[in-house]
């Protein structure tokens, strides 16, 4: 016989950056496991050291990081881990990031600008990762950029489910804030069985978060509109868009985004509007002095970890939503 068999199974080993241990916490439970032990130190000058406490040669490596403020150290704390990983003989590494830095990035608007997103999976790649993982990406073309398999997931079904056992299906519209989210309220749309509705914004091109115009087009007079996005950063667009159907004739509103990143005035800008309740999951930290109490935030850590599982059993990624 030529050649040597290894005793060894394959094993699972998640690990988790420090940006939001607590997701990692749910993911692990959901798996049966524990997050492995990690020292993490940030020198005097800022410079970040990782260091694992326990061997992870031969593993399959699953490096949870959400990319929150301040997002630079995250992404950089996450491209140090798996650094270590690699040099530690990990025999794959998958890095996850229920919401990745720079996505709203992946496209130049105009001239001597860059792509970023483009930028984060080119520098995950060159630190060792062979396989990414991410959730409601920002658009569906970045699972283009990075040279490697992609697991895009979505938290429509989380969210939709929720509004569905909440409200009166027949008199919801589903409302995209923009011409851009047009496909993910389409989907919406469908899974609740409810007509669409589409704002029509017209940006200031100098002035960054500015939105000026909006008509509406569709039916929302006297109905309960679920206004559909993938992230609510600080709250201006969706606000400006929950005025708009309010201007014509929308009986209620309600917001579901998969990513809460409630920059600024974000918490108070919502919680004041009109807007009933705003529903995001929890891909991102939210702190306590963003928290509202219009805000109700769902899990994502039974979906994070379905799909853990099923790429590490070689099972079907796809088939978590068909």
């Amino acid at each position: 016989m030529s050649g040597m068999k290894a005793t060894g199974q394959k094993q699972l080993m998640l690990f988790s950056g420090r940006t939001h241990p607590e997701l990692a916490q749910e993911v692990a439970k959901e798996l049966g496991i524990d997050v492995v032990p990690t020292r993490f130190d940030t020198f005097a000058n800022s410079e970040i050291f990782v260091r694992y406490l326990e061997s992870v040669r031969g593993c399959d490596a699953f490096v949870l990081q959400c990319h929150s403020a301040p997002v630079n150290e995250s992404i950089m704390e996450q491209l140090i881990m798996v650094d270590a990983l690699k040099r530690a003989s990990a025999k794959r590494i998958t890095v996850v990031t229920p919401f990745l830095g720079y996505a709203r990035q992946d496209k130049k608007h105009r001239g001597r600008e860059p792509i970023s997103a483009r930028l984060m999976t080119d520098l995950f790649r060159t630190a060792g990762a062979n396989r990414m993982m991410a959730v409601d990406l920002h658009t569906d073309q970045i699972q283009g950029f990075f040279d490697g398999p992609v697991d895009h997931l979505f938290a429509l079904p989380i969210l939709a489910d929720y509004v569905g056992d909440k409200v009166e299906t027949n008199d919801i519209t589903v409302v995209s804030p923009d011409a851009g989210r047009v496909r993910t309220a389409d989907r919406w749309a469908d899974r609740l069985g409810a007509p669409l509705a589409i704002i029509h914004k017209r940006r200031d091109p100098d002035v960054a978060n500015q939105v000026r115009v909006h008509e509406v087009v569709g039916q929302v007079e006297g109905r309960t509109c679920v206004l559909v996005d993938d992230m609510i950063d600080t709250g201006g667009t969706i606000v400006k868009a929950s005025e708009a159907l309010f201007e014509n004739g929308a009986e209620k509103v309600i917001v579901a985004a998969t990513h809460g990143v409630l920059s600024g005035p974000a918490a108070e800008r919502l919680q004041n509007s009109r807007i009933s309740e705003v529903i995001i999951t929890n891909s991102l930290p939210v702190p306590e002095e963003r928290s509202f109490d219009k805000l109700t935030q769902l899990s994502i850590a039974p979906l994070i970890a379905r799909a853990i599982s099923e790429v590490f059993t070689d099972g079907s990624v796809t088939s978590l939503f068909e």
